[in-house]
């Protein structure tokens, strides 16, 4: 009888319990409460958080080979997900802002300062090339790009750089204010930009195809990104393939978000998640975070000189990608300074162009580093 009260106990998660596994428990129910009850990023953090909830408690066979999450987690692995997450992305956002102002795409290009700080740091710190240029893209903050420059250049780094990535996307909220008002003083925060020109059909419908062609031909290696994108934006400007618009922003987005949010927090197993190397990739994604956000609202002050105080630099932080959150961070943050300010539109420029230098710079490390 004792014997067989022994291997039941066995069988009792809790008997299994490891200090990792509970951290990553506690991780997973802070992230829980911050898209919950905080609203931040619930579409990406509800998913992931019970993802690291599952994977961490004792026992669990979720991410063994035949369990069901490990299956759905191949479609990350093999980088299938992020061009399909692009379709959605592309079909779901108004590059009328961009279109309307081009010169907002050079705060979407300077907002990729921080890959570059987080891919010498990596490289200093004694990863490989491939390795510091996956978790250089961090800095992005498009999780999408980076599962798909790190399944193919440094897949042993995915688990941690998918979730450095994804959560820092999600914590747009919390991390980017306090920057911004450090770097631009209250007087450019309370910039009213003019109201921007109206774009044609014909515009929105030739910029799709003419980024994919110069796109394809200066860099190839991001094609299927870039690609994805356009073809996703195409489907929502061309006016005739409506419900193909509606499936990309709907349910195609909707159920991949599902399965790469479950299937990356699964990854988090705290006996295999919490070591150094994993931690330093962590911080080194908050560093190129950091810095792409300063990147851009350097810029952003510059042009704001240059135009005579006719552009607000808050417009510049939003180049890090994370649509549309990184251009609603900047609104909020612009109408705490003005409440008669209204950055919205005008953030969106560089955030689109963020998500497009975000992917030229994966495929050019991908054709360098690869």
């Amino acid at each position: 009888m004792f014997q067989q009260i022994l291997e039941f106990l066995d069988t009792v998660g809790l008997m299994h319990m490891r200090y990792q596994n509970a951290i990553m428990v506690l991780v997973s129910l802070v992230l829980l409460y911050l898209a919950i009850k905080k609203g931040y990023e619930p579409l990406l953090l509800v998913p992931i958080a019970f993802g690291v909830l599952l994977a961490n408690l004792p026992l669990s066979d979720v991410m063994n080979p035949d369990g069901f999450i490990y299956q759905i987690y191949q479609g990350v692995k093999l980088g299938v997900f992020p061009p399909l997450i692009f379709v959605g992305v592309g079909a779901m956002t108004d590059f009328g802002p961009l279109i309307a102002n081009p010169i907002t795409l050079l705060l979407g290009a300077a907002a990729q300062l921080g890959i570059f700080i987080a891919f010498l740091g990596a490289t200093a710190l004694g990863y490989t090339l491939p390795q510091a240029g996956s978790i250089g893209i961090i800095g992005g903050a498009d999780g999408p790009t980076a599962i798909y420059l790190t399944s193919r250049l440094a897949p042993e780094l995915l688990a941690p750089i998918a979730i450095a990535a994804y959560s820092y996307m999600a914590l747009v909220p919390i991390i980017q204010p306090p920057i911004m008002k450090a770097l631009v003083p209250q007087k450019e925060r309370e910039i009213v930009m003019a109201q921007l020109r109206p774009v044609s059909q014909t515009e929105r419908i030739l910029f799709p195809i003419v980024v994919t062609i110069v796109g394809g031909l200066l860099v190839p290696s991001a094609i299927t990104l870039l690609g994805s994108l356009m073809l996703g934006n195409l489907l929502r400007e061309c006016k005739v393939v409506e419900r193909l618009s509606q499936t990309a922003q709907n349910e195609l987005i909707n159920v991949v978000t599902i399965f790469i949010g479950l299937s990356v927090g699964a990854t988090a197993k705290g006996t295999t998640f919490l070591t150094p190397a994993t931690l330093g990739i962590i911080a080194l994604g908050l560093v190129a975070f950091a810095g792409g956000t300063a990147g851009g609202v350097i810029l952003g002050r510059i042009m704001c000189a240059l135009s005579g105080g006719r552009i607000n630099p808050l417009i510049g932080a939003a180049g890090v990608s994370a649509v549309p959150m990184a251009a609603r961070v900047a609104q909020k943050v612009g109408q705490e300074a003005n409440p008669s300010n209204f950055l919205l539109m005008h953030a969106m420029g560089p955030n689109v162009s963020g998500v497009i230098g975000s992917a030229v710079v994966a495929g050019v490390f991908l054709a360098a580093l690869g």
